[in-house]
């Protein structure tokens, strides 16, 4: 092979960059000689991706709930790593807020669009029988969702409704963790207590949650979207994006899952319990809890109307 003067100049700048790490660019020459190359199976480790599902039953509409609510994980995980960039952006622009908010919104709608695939894609009686095996263990317990609120707002906004106005701004995080909105979901239904679902979730999480919510005082989208120029934040692609993240987290995704439970968990004479005890009833629905990420960029006729017009076409 010819040393051409562009191999040259790349063979230079390698020597450039190792001599600068203290490390001779020829034991990495040699090493290439027998590294094997790189393969699709192994870059993405499939082998090990396709033996992550363990059903506890031998129903097959099992991997289907398990391999779903993996890729929903992986989608979090997506979503997490823009919420990070933005927050440590030092010099922040309006092009790479919109840019990064609106990855976030992608990852949303692929999930919530691909919905159908829990709505109608396992069998009734089947996910009605395989359930009871995976007590107490429930979607509720998905820690990447609660962190992905936490990066979203305020910690205020994340308090129940009917705390929020006994606590400001200035409050502890743990403080205000103890009414978080979310805990009501998790109670059990015939006594308000709370069910292991949420025991077990607080005991692995809530120190972590809590340090979050501390780190995203001035690292959340919102404060994100104040560090902005004032002209830019009036900038209506800006407002849309913020829009789009607030309807998606807070309505079309937990409709989704409301969806779902009408029709897996609701019947005419009573309904079913979630798994875990959860109380879908109350704590999915978006009218009910109100939680909106961005108060201030929405109309108080939004605010009074969050979520209903959704709901409503789900219960039709």
């Amino acid at each position: 092979m010819e040393i051409t003067p562009e191999l040259h100049e790349k063979l230079e700048q390698l020597n450039l960059k190792y001599a600068s790490l203290g490390e001779n660019l020829n034991s990495y020459l040699e090493g290439l000689l027998y590294a094997d190359v790189t393969t699709y199976w192994d870059y993405i480790q499939l082998d090990t991706l396709l033996t992550l599902q363990k059903p506890k039953t031998n129903f097959p509409d099992e991997t289907v709930f398990i391999m779903y609510h993996q890729i929903t994980e992986l989608y979090f995980k997506l979503a997490l790593r823009e919420f990070e960039q933005i927050g440590s952006k030092t010099e922040l622009t309006k092009e790479f807020f919109i840019s990064r908010v609106t990855r976030i919104n992608r990852y949303f709608d692929a999930l919530i669009k691909s919905f159908e695939i829990m709505i109608e894609g396992m069998d009734r009686e089947e996910f009605l029988k395989f359930r009871m095996s995976l007590l107490p263990a429930s979607g509720f317990q998905s820690a990447q969702y609660r962190q992905i609120e936490i990066y979203s707002t305020d910690f205020l906004q994340l308090v129940a409704k009917d705390q929020r106005s006994n606590f400001s701004q200035a409050d502890t995080i743990e403080a205000m963790f103890e009414h978080i909105y979310w805990k009501e979901g998790a109670t059990e239904v015939a006594t308000g207590k709370k069910t292991l679902t949420l025991t077990q979730f607080e005991e692995k999480y809530r120190t972590s949650f809590i340090e979050l919510g501390e780190k995203c005082r001035t690292k959340n989208l919102w404060q994100a979207y104040l560090r902005l120029n004032p002209t830019d934040q009036t900038d209506e692609r800006v407002k849309k994006a913020l829009r789009e993240n607030d309807t998606n987290v807070n309505v079309n995704w937990p409709l989704a899952h409301y969806k779902s439970a009408v029709r897996y968990l609701a019947r005419d004479t009573q309904d079913v319990a979630a798994t875990g005890g959860t109380n879908w009833q109350k704590y999915l629905p978006p009218r009910f809890q109100k939680r909106i990420f961005y108060p201030k960029l929405w109309t108080s006729e939004e605010h009074e109307n969050w979520g209903r017009a959704w709901v409503e076409s789900v219960l039709k």
